[in-house]
């Protein structure tokens, strides 16, 4: 035997040494694809096979450099050099270098980026004297994008009546005549766009049969690495490619398909078998990664889908723990949670911050755990995109939350003077900034004077309704706490209509992220103290806190030692020794928009696998109670994927809202303002001198809370702390109601959350 099959188990020997004819490699989670992939193509150099014959095709660039090493590794010489091995994009674009002139293009032709195509579609959707607010950039690119991966072209675009009558419904009808101008400008600049070096491959492939055979006898053995993850048109290209010899070996897991939103379809895989007779198929079950517990799990969760590739993991790791089930009452105390059992587990048994991820449905869902985990002084990392409170559209909002506060800022003025568009251009604030510096004045105070900067007309009309909004803003701040004036802000600037009408997957991610800091404002604004009462709710109060949140420096660096935020699709091909998934909660997870189809359902069940799978030695499935979305406090179900765990898997001590976790409410309310100053201001600290102190209370011998739905206005009641006291008025639904009581002893008049405070009704 070589020295090389010695650490492969018998199914991955097996997949190794299948020389000649197709071959589907399902390799479960953990059980060592990269390995077998990489010994098999040296298995097919060993016998023979010149590495210029092999075409081996990943998806990541990191994962084609680590194949090449490992190759080199094993044989012992630098033959690997000559493998035609990379991503798709980087492959055919070689391919297409060589061959270009045949497309009439350049073999030098540019590869746009995302940013150049965007400015490119911009240029013609203004030619066109169409509203780029209403056909944005990002959508029209993601709408090419999603063509040219189906293998349509401009043409077959403006012929097909489906599409058309899809771009009739969201009342753009010109994007057909967008995407011809652009496919023909692209040409003429003598440019392909990321989507073109498939498309134009298969294109290639397709108008030239010389070619195709050329490529179909160079490339005697072609490798496909996570087969679930191609689309349409890498599934033809690769069919018509591995036509004549059919050595193809894909690898891949059909549990693990979650890109559909990327134009990937599991059928690929799923239809292998059919579209090859003789295909041999080898299971790679023995997962090295996980405890059984873990896999117990995953597989118990995988089997309720009905389009899978049947497998079942298992491993010689140990049981290992159960899973932990956690619900807790929102996804604040949530987020307080995590932090508090990483700590926890830290000084038990001696983890290190990166032996912890926190994986999401949702981008949005990051701002709890941020947050708590810069209470707790645990380093962190936000993994497949930029932290919460850095993100443009949470930066937009708040920029117009501190000019309300502080008209002095003049970098948030700048942020949002023209955002969303109101027709101030550069123009006229570089007049307001020259006449500001001239006058010494500040920037704020010269916006009322647009005459002295040299503006009339529209641009001091602009200026005008801009200034006219902000002082409305301000008249707010003497009556409205923080989340009023924010939802105010949101609805008269058009900032959140702006991200709503923007339906793109980027842009959706934006609207939630912006309704995400409206929930974070409206739970400031709603949260007690640990005696029911509630605080300072002021915009200004909201803005101090998250100003000292967010001041903490991000320190890039892959090898710190720091908890990893991310979604789970960012967490694909990772792994960690402690993973938390959270927000388990139905209409999150599974999401809302998949609950009636069974296709996206079943897709949303693949995501929970992988983010299981992701665990090694421990596992947490946290739920919230509660949830503030689009400013409402909403009351959630447990996602469906929990009740399809097994009982005997799972550890729901911390499921209950037991007395650990009401403490944990009134110990984590404590450390919501720590590190931040309390110390009073001189005057008000003589006020509070002045005031007689309250006399304490001692409950009564008969003291029983009573249920707050019961209560009403002008009841006598008797609070634990405060003594007694008389119901002024009610306000708020049933799952948020505040009642304004009117305390003796010298405590005076206060706002009480019922559902937090224990209140006896006297009478």
């Amino acid at each position: 035997m070589q020295e090389y099959l010695k650490g492969l188990n018998e199914q991955q020997r097996e997949a190794v040494e299948h020389i000649n004819g197709p071959l589907m490699i399902v390799a479960g989670a953990g059980s060592g694809k990269t390995k077998v992939l990489t010994t098999r193509i040296a298995h097919l150099m060993h016998h023979g096979v010149d590495a210029f014959n092999i075409l081996a095709l990943t998806f990541t660039n990191k994962a084609a450099a680590e194949m090449k090493e490992r190759i080199e590794k094993i044989l012992g010489n630098t033959e690997a050099r000559n493998l035609y091995i990379g991503t798709f994009h980087s492959v055919f674009a070689r391919i297409l270098r060589a061959e270009a002139n045949k497309l009439g293009y350049p073999n030098n032709f540019t590869i746009y980026d995302t940013d150049d195509a965007k400015s490119v579609l911009k240029g013609i959707i203004t030619g066109m004297n169409l509203d780029d607010k209403h056909y944005k950039p990002a959508y029209v690119y993601n709408r090419i994008s999603a063509a040219k991966n189906s293998l349509i072209d401009a043409y077959t675009y403006k012929q097909d009546n489906h599409i058309q009558q899809e771009d009739a419904r969201s009342n753009r009808p010109l994007m057909g005549d967008i995407y011809e101008q652009y496919a023909t400008k692209c040409f003429r600049n003598g440019a392909m766009d990321f989507d073109d070096l498939l498309f134009k491959m298969y294109e290639l492939l397709v108008r030239f049969p010389e070619v195709l055979a050329k490529y179909q006898h160079r490339f005697q053995y072609i490798l496909i690495d996570e087969y679930q993850d191609t689309n349409l048109a890498q599934y033809q290209i690769i069919k018509m490619l591995g036509a004549v010899h059919e050595n193809i070996c894909v690898v891949g897991d059909d549990a693990q398909s979650i890109y559909s939103f990327r134009g990937a379809t599991v059928q690929n895989i799923l239809q292998f078998q059919d579209d090859y007779e003789d295909v041999k198929i080898v299971k790679l079950e023995q997962n090295y990664r996980s405890t059984q517990s873990i896999l117990n799990v995953a597989n118990q969760i995988i089997s309720n889908n009905k389009n899978q590739i049947p497998k079942n993991l298992w491993t010689d790791n140990s049981a290992g723990e159960k899973i932990t089930l956690v619900r807790t009452l929102t996804d604040n105390d949530e987020g307080r949670f995590v932090a508090d059992q990483i700590t926890e587990m830290k000084l038990r048994n001696h983890y290190a911050n990166k032996d912890f991820a926190i994986l999401y449905r949702t981008n949005a869902q990051s701002r709890s755990f941020e947050e708590s985990l810069r209470r707790m002084n645990i380093a962190y990392k936000l993994y497949g995109g930029i932290s919460f409170y850095q993100r443009k559209e949470v930066k937009d909002f708040l920029g117009y939350l501190r000019v309300i506060v502080n008209q002095q800022d003049e970098e948030n003025i700048k942020r949002i003077i023209n955002y969303p568009a109101r027709g101030i251009g550069k123009t006229s604030i570089e007049r307001v900034l020259i006449a500001a510096n001239e006058h010494q004045k500040t920037f704020w105070e010269m916006l009322h004077h647009p005459e002295a900067c040299g503006l009339k007309g529209a641009a001091a009309s602009s200026l005008e309704q801009f200034t006219t909004m902000i002082k409305s803003f301000q008249i707010m701040l003497e009556k409205q706490n923080a989340y009023d004036v924010a939802f105010a802000v949101g609805k008269h600037t058009g900032l959140v209509q702006e991200l709503y009408n923007d339906k793109s997957v980027e842009g959706l991610a934006r609207y939630e992220n912006v309704q995400e800091l409206l929930n974070s404002i409206k739970e400031f604004t709603e949260t007690p103290d640990e005696e029911g009462e509630l605080r300072d709710k002021s915009l200004g109060s909201y803005l101090q806190q998250i100003t000292l949140l967010t001041d903490a420096d991000n320190n890039n660096d892959e090898d710190q030692d720091t908890v990893k935020l991310m979604t789970i699709h960012a967490a694909k091909g990772l792994e960690f020794p402690c993973v938390f998934n959270v927000g388990l909660e139905e209409n999150l997870f599974p999401s809302a928009m998949s609950l009636y189809d069974r296709d996206d359902l079943e897709e949303e069940r693949r995501l929970f696998y992988v983010a299981i799978t992701r665990a090694k030695d421990r596992l947490w499935v946290t739920y919230a109670n509660s949830r503030y979305r689009f400013g409402n406090l909403v009351q959630n179900e447990p996602s469906r994927f929990i009740e399809e765990i097994p009982e005997q898997h799972l550890d729901k001590s911390f499921t209950g809202i037991s007395n650990r976790a009401q403490g944990s409410v009134n110990a984590w309310g404590n450390t919501l303002n720590q590190g931040f100053d309390k110390t009073p201001s001189l005057k008000k600290l003589a006020e509070k001198l002045q005031q007689p102190s309250p006399t304490s209370h001692t409950p009564s011998a008969d003291f029983k809370a009573d249920n707050p739905m019961e209560m009403e206005v002008g009841m006598e009641v008797e609070h634990l702390k405060f003594g007694f006291g008389k119901i002024q008025a009610l306000e708020g639904g049933a799952n948020n109601r505040i009642a304004t009581i009117e305390f003796g002893g010298g405590h005076g008049q206060k706002k009480i959350m019922l559902n937090f405070a224990k209140i006896r009704i006297v009478r």
